[in-house]
């Protein structure tokens, strides 16, 4: 298990970075939000957890040890892996999906792209037990966010941050279709500077609504 990784962050994409520990480039899967928290040139401090299949090594970064537990707590359920995880991470906080599994709410849980009822259904059944208790920040809130801070830098102007973003958002597992539609309402005026990172966590809490 590779618990954390810390190191220059060689490259910063809208869903992944490429960290250089020990003069090896490696590259962590994340949250548009953990994404977004990271520079270029910077020292990155990830919690990370790696996933092994027949077939390949994916390892997955978190700016927090409590992001990284809940990742690997909600694939305990029956039909959730780890694309499905880092969705819910990447629409809700872990308090809000803590506090969303202690209420039963079904509502905010399929919001996020690829849980239906049935799925959100067993997430309060088999996880309520094991979340543990509320915190008092999230003892009234059960809404749903991109999460994190910061700003991955200004991408290039035109139409070129549309087809980044709508990648990102179709590979959480929103179709082109709602991709499209989210865009259309967050793309910024013509004219105006372009801050994928922010355009990316503004389309996800409209997917949130």
């Amino acid at each position: 298990m590779i618990a954390s990784v810390r190191g220059e962050v060689q490259h910063v994409g809208l869903d992944r970075v490429v960290v250089v520990v020990g003069g090896v480039g490696m590259l962590v899967h994340t949250t548009p939000g953990t994404a977004s928290s990271c520079r270029l040139g910077a020292t990155a401090d990830l919690a990370t957890t790696l996933v092994v299949r027949e077939d390949s090594l994916t390892l997955y970064g978190f700016g927090s040890e409590q992001d990284r537990d809940m990742f690997e707590t909600v694939q305990t359920v029956t039909g959730v892996g780890p694309r499905l995880a880092l969705a819910m991470l990447s629409v809700l906080t872990p308090d809000q999906l803590r506090a969303a599994v202690a209420r039963g709410d079904l509502v905010t849980l399929t919001k996020v792209p690829g849980v239906g009822k049935r799925v959100a259904e067993r997430l309060v059944l088999e996880l309520r037990d094991k979340l543990g208790p509320l915190s008092s920040a999230a003892a009234g809130v059960a809404g749903s966010t991109a999460g994190g801070g910061g700003s991955a830098g200004h991408g290039p102007g035109g139409q070129a941050w549309r087809e980044q973003v709508g990648e990102a958002l179709t590979g959480l597992g929103w179709t082109a279709k709602q991709a499209d539609a989210a865009l259309d309402t967050v793309a910024p005026p013509p004219g105006d500077p372009v801050d994928i990172a922010s355009i990316l966590r503004a389309a996800l809490r409209e997917l949130g609504r």
